[in-house]
């Protein structure tokens, strides 16, 4: 039920998406669905754990066996490809705070945050510093992606020209700290 919650999310936007339109969607009444979940805000959480546990594993997966600019390459392009393809599951993440230490949020979201410190171990950044660095480039990928999603760039500029230019410029400023 998560999973076309998710689905359902990529189609519509998260905004878009309520119980009664997943319960149409599965074709049950929208009472079944309350054996599985407590409400919406559940239902979100929910499609927010998968999300990062799927991000996770795409940017983890990506990274796998490089360093430096490449691994750096390799996790935004990855990164902003799942954002790009999971517009509504992605949008359930921004924001949520995990309950606790066993809530699958926050396991999902160190894993995703672990993929992206990997990507950091290719560059000199001081152990003072990651934290910022992390900052950074989630503040990158994640502009890029959502303002991309969204139909943010419609002047001229080839966008994957402009993406690889944000790479090459986190790259300069990774190894300059």
């Amino acid at each position: 039920m998560v999973a076309a919650g998710a689905a359902l999310a990529d189609e519509v936007g998260l905004a878009n998406l309520t119980m009664g339109l997943l319960a149409e969607r599965l074709g049950v009444r929208t009472p079944s669905l309350y054996k599985h979940v407590v409400g919406q805000d559940d239902l979100n959480r929910r499609i927010a754990a998968l999300a990062l546990s799927q991000a996770a594993d795409a940017v983890g997966g990506a990274v796998q066996g490089y360093a430096g600019r490449d691994a750096l390459a390799a996790a935004a392009r990855s990164f902003r490809a799942f954002v790009l393809e999971h517009p509504g599951r992605y949008a359930a993440t921004i924001g949520v705070e995990p309950s606790g230490p066993d809530d699958p949020v926050a396991a999902a979201g160190l894993r995703l945050l672990g993929a992206f410190t990997a990507v950091l171990r290719g560059y000199q950044i001081p152990e003072s510093e990651v934290d910022h660095a992390l900052r950074m480039l989630r503040s990158l990928c994640h502009g890029f992606a959502t303002l991309q999603a969204a139909n943010g760039f419609q002047w001229s500029v080839d966008i994957d020209e402009s993406f690889e230019w944000l790479i090459a410029f986190a790259d300069r400023g990774l190894r300059a700290v």
